[in-house]
């Protein structure tokens, strides 16, 4: 079969519309990700701009070129809305119209209408504007972990780049009739660039899409909904990995156990919106407390838990005890309520080669259960002699009393 530029246009034609009504029924399936819609749009307004190409010969230039192209713009541009849409930039409507306007005024200008070369430049520089400034809005959201963000970014840049250089390679590429626009083999090259590039940009898109939708959902089931702290099940995870790695690389590990002091009558007095208010404010006392290579997570309730890498035991009491001091300071009023909540904490310390998660977060356990019956509003470490061997942690039940406590508590 002979692929000349008609049935290109023809195959083009159908490949835009299908895609774009494929990328809008998979908008209306998950509507949250508006951009999806933008760049079914998208497609669609290319197929369209194709059809006016595709009748040229038959209806006036005016119709043909000069719309045409307009629509052709219009379409990158919807696809840039999109991007900016995707990472939860607003959209510009000046700039979704910007390109049509411009090439339906300066093709007005004299002498640029009868230069075939300084249309095409202007039609290629203004594709290209838009294919990159789409590629670079992937390019800003990048901190967000998607794979397909990238073969997204280089599929544009390179798409942007070969219209952009359409005009100077006319010169050294041969043209069957420069009398007519459809004997150009260039035209075809591009043509046949750009069936392939639409139909690679829409399964990627659509791919990124769903790539978020799954990573939104697997980022749900690990982050407390209520203090965006990792939750229990996330805790448990990072406890593995942190067990692997330490086995690989010892150093010192430290867990702290920490709960809330009388929060059920919290919220007998104030009602359990406040009290989910002294719940956040403890969340950020304790993010704010801690590096940010360390784990803090809410394991459900009141309770939350710490993980401190690479620490000593008196510089892992130093952040225990002032996530205690910046909580009870930040919690003495909340929502013009008098709180005046504090959190006690059991702190387990580790610095052997070789350790059992399970254990050192059983007797960091034994140390909370030690500040609580001392009083709470302090810090409680458990002994050294508990990580000696099995035999000790099933036998001991004490702790070093190295505590903290204000006057006033």
């Amino acid at each position: 079969m002979k692929l000349d530029i008609s049935t290109l246009f023809l195959v083009t034609i159908y490949v835009e519309a299908i895609l774009g009504l494929l990328l809008l029924f998979a908008w209306a399936q998950n509507t949250s990700i508006h951009a999806v819609a933008w760049w079914g749009f998208g497609h669609l307004c290319r197929a369209g701009s194709i059809v006016l190409f595709g009748m040229y010969g038959t209806a006036p230039d005016l119709v043909t070129i000069d719309l045409a192209n307009a629509v052709l713009f219009t379409s990158y541009a919807v696809t840039w809305t999109g991007a900016r849409v995707f990472d939860g930039r607003p959209e510009e409507p000046v700039y979704l119209v910007t390109g049509a306007v411009l090439w339906l005024l300066i093709c007005r200008l004299p002498g640029l209408s009868d230069s075939l070369d300084l249309r095409v430049l202007l039609a290629s520089g203004i594709i290209a504007s838009y294919t990159w400034l789409t590629a670079f809005e992937f390019w800003r959201g990048r901190a967000e972990a998607l794979v397909s963000r990238w073969p997204a970014i280089f599929m544009l840049f390179a798409h942007g780049a070969l219209f952009l250089l359409r005009t100077p390679l006319v010169a050294v590429l041969p043209w069957l009739s420069t009398s007519d626009i459809y004997g150009s083999v260039w035209l075809t090259v591009l043509s046949f660039e750009a069936l392939l590039f639409t139909i690679s940009i829409a399964f990627i898109l659509q791919a990124m899409a769903k790539e978020r939708t799954e990573l939104r959902h697997k980022t749900a089931a690990m982050i407390d909904p209520l203090t965006g702290l990792p939750n229990r099940r996330s805790f448990m995870e990072e406890a593995e990995r942190l067990t692997e790695r330490h086995r690989a690389h010892p150093k010192p590990v430290t867990v702290l156990l920490m709960d809330m002091d009388h929060f059920k009558s919290i919220n007998d007095r104030f009602g359990h919106a406040v009290g989910d208010q002294v719940l956040e404010v403890f969340a950020e006392s304790a993010r704010q407390s801690v590096r940010s290579s360390d784990l803090v997570s809410r394991l459900g309730g009141e309770e939350f838990a710490a993980v401190l890498h690479d620490l000593s035991r008196e510089k892992a009491f130093a952040v225990a005890d002032r996530i205690r001091t910046s909580f009870a300071q930040a919690a003495l009023e909340v929502d013009d309520h008098p709180i005046a909540a504090t959190v006690s904490i059991g702190l387990a310390h580790c610095e052997l080669e070789a350790f059992e998660f399970g254990e050192l977060l059983a007797q960091a356990d034994r140390a909370l259960y030690v500040a609580k019956e001392r009083g709470r509003n302090r810090v409680e470490t458990a002994s050294l002699d508990l990580y000696r061997g099995r035999d000790d942690h099933a036998g001991a039940a004490g702790t070093v009393a190295t505590s903290a406590r204000p006057s006033a508590a």
